[in-house]
């Protein structure tokens, strides 16, 4: 079995690069409300652009023009639940 890890395609790499620094920049901006430390900060290139360029962007856009954003790129988020078996209500778990 090859070590080799398998090349993220380009909507696989903005999601996962986007998810993982809009987190750190929502986390800067609490611990820098509340006083406390923060993630580090930015110090490659893709990191600052992500975290000074692309995070402050994307939280000015309108959440229209980020829905049609998401819904333009494929991923999990149009993966098609399937139907349930049967049509009968189901009784709570506890």
């Amino acid at each position: 079995m090859s070590l080799a890890r398998k090349a993220a395609s380009f909507p696989q790499w903005l999601r996962s690069n986007s998810e993982f620094y809009l987190l750190q920049d929502s986390q800067a901006r609490m611990a820098a409300k509340t006083g406390i430390a923060g993630p580090a900060e930015p110090k490659t290139l893709k990191a600052r652009f992500f975290r000074q360029v692309f995070a402050p962007v994307y939280r000015k856009l309108p959440w229209d023009v980020r829905r049609r954003t998401i819904n333009a790129l494929p991923g999990s988020h149009r993966q098609e639940w399937p139907p349930l078996e049967d049509d009968e209500p189901h009784s709570p778990a506890i």
